[in-house]
């Protein structure tokens, strides 16, 4: 009985201990860096600031150098003629590393993906992976939208991924950052 109750307490402290670190460990898995920037271009672009916290995370994990494979750079892994384009379209300068810089072109071209969808988030997530041409071509696909507004399959495994991804972060990091 003695062995019972010191097991029990030993879990209960252990359990005590794991939920008390919880944030900590939250944090750790889900870091956020450049808060500023997040916060001061999702408000000027008209954005939620977790859904730009989920596509970084997603994309590069807040990771200023990143470049992937086909070349898309920074925080929310610009390619270069997308990155010239949004920037001349909407006055930024600067270089494509700068987190300041990075945030404001992914936010203004996140802004401009939402307005060319009709503010429809999973619509604006999957062009910003594939492509907007992709994105109509299968908005025109009987196979993939019965409305022509709304995708109910998208055909790339790697963007639906991607779109589940990056809203399932931007939940996560609501839940770990949001205002209580």
């Amino acid at each position: 009985m003695r062995k019972f109750l010191k097991v029990a307490i030993a879990v209960v402290l252990l359990i005590a201990i794991i939920v008390m670190s919880m944030p900590y460990i939250m944090k750790t898995l889900y870091p956020l860096k450049y808060r500023e920037y997040i916060d001061e271009y999702s408000a000027k672009y008209n954005l939620d600031p977790y859904l730009v916290m989920g596509v970084i995370s997603a994309e590069s994990r807040f990771s200023e150098s990143a470049v992937s494979q086909k070349s898309a750079k920074g925080l929310m892994q610009l390619k270069d003629d997308t990155a010239y384009w949004c920037a001349e379209k909407y006055g930024i300068t600067g270089e494509i590393y700068e987190a300041r810089v990075n945030i404001e072109i992914g936010c203004a071209y996140l802004r401009y993906l939402l307005d060319l969808f009709d503010q429809n988030v999973e619509n604006a997530l999957a062009a910003y992976n594939a492509g907007q041409g992709n994105v109509r071509k299968w908005l025109k696909d009987d196979r993939y939208s019965s409305d022509g507004v709304t995708l109910h399959k998208i055909p790339y495994k790697e963007t639906s991924e991607y779109v589940e991804r990056v809203e399932k972060r931007a939940r996560i990091y609501e839940k770990i950052y949001g205002d209580k």
